[in-house]
């Protein structure tokens, strides 16, 4: 009796599973149709509106030529959100906008850390600048796209950062194996990790062990997250200063989040404009095989193959306009997963008379977002061309 692989599934499983129900979308699912199962696989709560959100401003500053806002809000159950509001010191009073998410890295300690400082212009802790390097190429990309002209908001997502659960809170049986994790470790290191490693280390196991909870109470980690990111997008329309159709970018985790948030509002009335999703897209059924259990239950929610193929989420929100950037050495995802999702997202544009409005770059980089990347994904986030989205009612800054 053989086994699938290192699924810890038997060989013959998913056949089973193809000849039960749909899967990886062999029955060509409508956008519309995408998105509805999203929403219910996902398990989204109602997103509250910006008035209950209690949005307040912690602080502001001026720095070089950028300035800031440092906000918080509530999300309806824990801490508040922390974000942080970005725009160039002599741009007009309305700019083109976009909500900037951070990746999940196998960092929960930080969140918009990782693509924004604050007031002193200095990263708020060392590893940062290792995140940095290894996946933004040294940069803080938000702040770079608020100086070329844009206003980006970034926040940290459920689970990161102001949002991370405290380790007094975490499950039993996740918080023995971190401790023998903490343990191995600090006695190779020779020396107490600190606060921010520690706790990483406690969140890793945590995640498995929390999704579990999430998913008896028919949400998820990317239901809740999407949430989030969802009231997010909505806070920084309401200040009234981000022109119509504000963008979602993100790399890896973050570029999965800008996805499913498309999917979910593909319409133009739910204020979204262009999309940049990096280092992030491959088909399913290619990640199965090898590339399943590298990924985060922040990606791989139960169910999400029965919605469709990744591509067909990534797509769903056609003809609104699209960037994926395929970073082809990426170890996790297959180089030919990248371009069997490449070509059904050129189908699901064209089908949509919108052929133009899909854009890809391939690059022969690791998973990151470097430079030359975002140098590309910006340039093209202020390429002319109409973005669909409404007027946004002004209210009190």
């Amino acid at each position: 009796m053989t086994t699938t692989d290192r699924l810890g599934v038997f060989d013959g499983l998913v056949e089973v599973l193809e000849d039960s129900w749909p899967l990886f979308g062999d029955d060509a699912p409508t956008p519309a149709e995408v998105s509805r199962r999203l929403h219910a696989v996902l398990g989204v709560p109602r997103v509250p509106g910006v008035a209950e959100a209690d949005v307040r401003v912690e602080a502001e500053w001026v720095r070089g030529d950028l300035s800031g806002r440092e906000l918080s809000w509530d999300a309806g159950f824990g801490p508040r959100v922390r974000g942080r509001l970005l725009r160039p010191l002599d741009g007009p009073q309305r700019l083109p906008a976009a909500v900037f998410l951070h990746c999940h890295g196998g960092m929960k300690r930080f969140g918009l850390d990782k693509l924004a400082d604050g007031a002193d212009g200095r990263p708020v802790h060392p590893s940062l600048a290792g995140v940095r390097d290894a996946l933004y190429g040294g940069r803080a990309p938000a702040e770079e796209l608020a100086r070329r002209g844009h206003l980006v908001l970034v926040h940290d997502a459920y689970g990161w950062g102001s949002r991370r659960l405290p380790v007094a809170a975490m499950p039993a049986r996740s918080e023995a194996v971190a401790e023998l994790e903490l343990a191995a470790r600090e006695l190779a290191a020779g020396a107490p990790l600190d606060e921010a490693a520690t706790y990483d280390v406690h969140a890793g196991p945590a995640e498995d062990a929390i999704a579990k909870a999430l998913g008896l109470l028919g949400t998820s980690w990317a239901g809740l997250i999407a949430r989030e990111d969802l009231l997010a997008l909505d806070v920084l329309r309401a200040t009234g200063e981000a022109l119509d159709g504000v963008a979602l970018v993100g790399l890896s985790g973050g570029g999965a989040r800008a996805a499913i948030a498309s999917a979910l509002r593909p319409t133009p009335e739910g204020g979204i404009g262009r999309v940049v999703v990096a280092a992030m897209v491959s088909t399913l059924r290619d990640v199965l095989a090898e590339h399943v259990h590298s990924h985060t239950w922040a990606f791989m929610t139960p169910g999400l193959a029965r919605v469709g193929d990744w591509p067909d989420v990534v797509a769903a929100a056609a003809p609104r306009p699209l960037h994926v950037h395929y970073a082809t050495r990426d170890r996790l995802f297959p180089r030919g997963g990248m371009t069997r999702a490449d070509e059904v997202i050129r189908r699901r544009y064209t089908g949509a008379g919108a052929a133009q409005a899909y854009s890809a770059s391939f690059a022969d980089v690791g998973h990151s977002f470097d430079a030359a990347a975002q140098q590309t994904a910006f340039d093209w986030l202020e390429t002319p061309g109409p973005v669909p989205g409404p007027s946004s009612p002004e209210v009190a800054r």
